[in-house]
């Protein structure tokens, strides 16, 4: 009888019916949606403590919801990109290079912040449709369903602040 060998000691190779190229490309993509997420976090949080004027209650109330939400995307997107072989990007470096969103220089007046956070929202929504094509081609369909979730809240998102600015 011939003996199996031992796996004691070696990292079974990743095999979920995703090539690793395949996995590599979903991987940057999610890590760019990580950084537009991150940064877009960040300018909420941000403008949730600096806001000020008529609608300060209202906006501070609303930013709160919203970073504290794209603080729970955050994890889910990263433990995405782990359970697909790779590192997630997790320096004010990393995302600096990978983000589409450039964060504003000072502080804002209130209607000011809501065209940026309409307009960043918008950015991370083109940024999770764009991995569309290369997720579907790798038949990955928990990434295209975890970018359909992050898709529904930042269109709704978007939506709900241009409504505030309409006259």
């Amino acid at each position: 009888m011939k003996a199996k060998k031992s796996m004691q000691g070696k990292t079974p190779a990743i095999d979920i019916g995703i090539s690793a190229d395949g996995r590599e490309k979903i991987t940057r993509g999610l890590s760019a949606l990580l950084a537009d997420s991150y940064t877009l976090y960040l300018m909420t949080h941000n403008f949730h403590w600096n806001v000020t004027g008529p609608m300060f209650n209202t906006l501070h109330l609303m930013f709160m919801a919203q970073y504290t939400e794209q603080w729970n995307a955050l994890d889910l997107i990263a433990e995405r990109i782990r359970a697909l072989g790779h590192p997630a990007p997790g320096t004010y470096k990393e995302f600096v290079k990978l983000a589409s969103i450039k964060e504003p220089d000072g502080v804002p007046k209130a209607t000011d912040m809501i065209r940026l956070l309409v307009a960043a929202q918008e950015a991370t929504a083109r940024t999770a449709r764009d991995l569309f094509p290369v997720v579907e081609k790798a038949n990955d369909q928990p990434t295209a369903d975890l970018l359909t979730q992050r898709l529904e809240v930042h269109e709704k998102t978007a939506w709900m602040l241009r409504s505030l600015l309409e006259e």
